[in-house]
């Protein structure tokens, strides 16, 4: 079986849960010391999909509601982006989508999944179901929660069957 190795960019604001939701899909871990992701910081990870195997190579950019120039070098060259949104706080929704916005522009229509992070806290959610329910007719949405792991694996991989 042959091998492909993807570029996958990991998007949204400061403090959503992108490095946590990399350490859960790669490594099955999770940690509560919350520790800013200075610059980018890449990981990896083989999966098979569609008979397939393919090597992730995820670039978690530091967290920010708009791309710079230095942001946007990051991207080059990813075949999928992941959008990351923390259901406890509505804004970093719009940031989430807004960067979607500005990545598409730089690399065109990629293959893309929204993760809508901390549902282990739903009881605390300010993103109204009404609203994802939209941005699922235009994308795959997944509710995930990185410290529990829900719905994390399949999220990624179905990115990855978008990437096969």
């Amino acid at each position: 079986m042959s091998e492909v190795v993807r570029k996958i960019c990991m998007l949204g604001d400061f403090g959503v849960g992108k490095t946590s939701l990399v350490a859960r899909f790669v490594s099955k871990s999770f940690s509560d010391k919350y520790l800013t992701t200075v610059g980018v910081k890449t990981d990896t990870k083989i999966v098979e999909v569609a008979q397939r195997r393919i090597k992730l190579v995820l670039w978690d950019i530091a967290g920010k509601d708009v791309l710079d120039a230095l942001k946007l070098t990051y991207l080059r060259g990813s075949a999928g982006l992941v959008m990351v949104a923390d259901g406890t706080r509505a804004p970093t929704l719009s940031s989430a989508l807004q960067l979607l916005l500005q990545a598409r522009a730089e690399l065109g229509d990629i293959p893309s999944v929204l993760l809508v992070n901390k549902f282990d806290l739903f009881e605390r959610w300010e993103v109204a179901p009404g609203q994802l329910a939209e941005l699922r007719e235009k994308m795959p949405v997944f509710e995930t929660s990185a410290l529990s792991g829900e719905s994390v694996e399949e999220a990624f991989l179905a990115l990855a069957e978008q990437l096969a």
